[in-house]
């Protein structure tokens, strides 16, 4: 009887283990993607500051092809850096609906627990459930609507 305590005590410790690391896993995976963000709004900003710069010696020299040229290149950024944006919203919506429905958790923990006999009905419902995303207040919301207008330059 002792054996199998011990047994299931480290059981018990290696499912835990793996829980954390698959939290972990999915945290870098995050990071991941915000630097990988980071660093394509960051070639967009040097590309921005670039063109500016042509454009102001455009309008100094006062060559009209040279600043048609220069807006069709100021344009051409604003669209990259679009569709760069509706590419990371796109892949946040993918991961999040990647998640596993809970209806076919639930169905695969009966399968398993019906297979060796389990009674999982009790557990289940004194079982926490998992949050789902948090809200944005108001005051946080124009925050980042002050901080956006001022990164387009208005």
């Amino acid at each position: 009887m002792e054996g199998a305590k011990i047994y299931a005590q480290n059981a018990i410790r290696k499912k835990s283990e793996q829980l954390n690391y698959m939290k972990l896993s999915s945290r870098l995976d995050a990071v991941v993607s915000r630097l990988d963000s980071q660093v394509k709004m960051h070639m967009v900003t040097k590309n921005m500051s670039s063109i500016t710069k042509s454009l102001e010696q455009s309008v100094q020299s006062n060559n009209l092809e040279r600043i048609q040229k220069t807006m069709d290149q100021f344009e051409k950024q604003f669209e990259n850096l679009d569709m760069q944006g509706q590419v990371v919203e796109n892949v946040m919506g993918t991961q999040a609906n990647l998640s596993t429905p809970e209806e076919d958790v639930n169905n695969l923990i009966n399968q398993v627990a019906e297979e060796h006999n389990l009674d999982t009905k009790l557990a289940m419902a004194n079982a926490p459930s998992a949050a789902h995303g948090q809200k944005v207040g108001a005051g946080q919301e124009d925050d980042m609507a002050a901080r956006l207008a001022s990164l387009q330059g208005r």
